[in-house]
């Protein structure tokens, strides 16, 4: 008599794939993306917050700012450290506790006596932030049949990008109107939702991390070159993409014209052009993910060369503003699935690396894109600079294909050899 499991095995070959039927796919990627929302708005919500915080602690505009930057730093340390901690446990019962993490860090924000205390629960958060993301892009793959993989990582991805979008503008709303403690109780009460979600919606694993892998057989993939190789491909493609952003306003403000009024909605244009990128990257990705991701760099480099050349041109700014946010986080999905399929068995450290990378990329692209516009180029030089990344990410990403595709001929005619001797 078939057991349970051996008629859930058929539906998976028959139906929807490795999450069972189709009606259950879709919750558990909702139920992850619910998580990544609340995360993205604890990382993002805060930002228009800072002169509130500041004020009510007695701090200085720089120290509040340590509470945006800190929180960066410890997501890069959390997607490494505390993934490989994680890496021989369920990984539906290290997400639990992940979400029980980022709970613990937003209600310690929310009820923060000191600006010390404050900070210690924004670095619990962080943690929780890169570590949630490593394991949950692995999972959100094993939900879905093979060829569906990297929409289901953009899929939980979505989450994020929708914080992007609403994160700032809805957190400071609320924070200005009941005290800027309500935006971290929300946030609380998001991760609560998000942590029943999970533990109903998200099937077990078939199999632990001990079972499977252990933590030298992780740490001996991240020193693969191809993996380490991918790594630096999303230092670099994050990093022209951020490096750009982080100075849009002043771009915006002083090139191109805009009044300051107009630039919240000029980045809620970012912001729905990194959702639909998000999305649509997945797509492209599982048809073909190697050559989406040379497309993609390829174009996000021409936008950042277009911005820079026509940042004095307001409709083309605007147009292009748009293109950035779609091509920039298309690459997301692609980037992480990519690490994530070189790393084989061992995939979670692999992706935590990813998720380290993509930080490490925005505060590099940050701080070169900052030291720039002190020189001749000025407010387009992060543009340039931007695009300079994003055209050095292309070459790697092309060095290492054809790396690979070497690689692989080398073992074709080996291969032939032993067959003719």
């Amino acid at each position: 008599m078939p057991t349970h499991r051996d008629i859930a095995m058929c539906r998976c070959e028959c139906a929807a794939g490795a999450a069972g039927s189709e009606a259950d796919m879709p919750w558990g990627l909702i139920a992850l993306a619910l998580g990544g929302f609340g995360i993205g708005l604890t990382e993002f919500g805060i930002v228009g917050l800072l002169p509130d915080i500041a004020a009510g602690f007695g701090v200085s505009e720089g120290a509040a700012g340590l509470l945006v930057s800190g929180y960066a730093l410890s997501v890069a340390v959390g997607a490494l450290m505390l993934t490989v901690a994680v890496t021989r446990f369920d990984r539906k019962h290290v997400l639990l506790w992940l979400m029980v993490l980022f709970i613990a860090g937003n209600l310690i924000s929310a009820v923060a006596p000191s600006y010390g205390i404050m900070l210690v629960g924004r670095v619990i958060a962080a943690l929780c932030h890169g570590a949630f993301f490593s394991v949950g892009a692995v999972v959100a793959a094993d939900l879905v049949e093979e060829r569906k993989k990297a929409g289901a990582i953009s899929l939980m991805f979505a989450g994020l990008t929708v914080a992007n979008v609403l994160g700032v503008p809805a957190g400071t709303f609320l924070g200005q109107a009941a005290g800027w403690r309500s935006t971290f109780w929300a946030i609380t009460v998001i991760g609560v939702i998000a942590l029943i979600g999970i533990a109903l919606l998200v099937r077990p694993a078939t199999t632990t991390g001990a079972s499977s892998t252990n933590i030298r057989s992780e740490l001996r993939v991240a020193t693969r070159p191809q993996v380490l190789a991918s790594a630096m491909v999303s230092v670099l493609a994050f990093g022209g993409l951020v490096g750009a952003f982080t100075y849009i306003a002043f771009t915006l403000t002083n090139i191109t014209g805009f009044a300051e009024s107009n630039v919240p909605w000029l980045l809620l244009l970012f912001g729905v052009g990194s959702f639909i990128g998000n999305l649509v990257g997945g797509k492209v990705a599982d048809r073909a993910l190697d050559r989406s991701l040379i497309a993609i760099l390829t174009g996000l480099t021409v936008v950042l060369i277009a911005f820079a050349l026509a940042a004095a041109v307001p409709i083309v700014v605007v147009i292009l503003i748009l293109l950035l946010g779609i091509i920039g986080f298309a690459a997301a999905p692609g980037l992480q699935l990519r690490i994530m399929s070189l790393a084989g068995s061992a995939p979670t450290l692999a992706s935590g690396m990813n998720i380290a990378a993509l930080n490490i990329g925005n505060a590099l692209g940050a701080w070169i894109s900052g030291m720039v516009i002190s020189t001749a180029l000025g407010f387009t030089g992060p543009l340039w600079t931007g695009a300079a990344f994003a055209g050095l990410g292309l070459v790697v990403l092309l060095g290492t294909l054809a790396q690979s595709k070497s690689q692989g001929q080398r073992q074709q005619q080996a291969s032939a050899v032993e067959v003719l001797q």
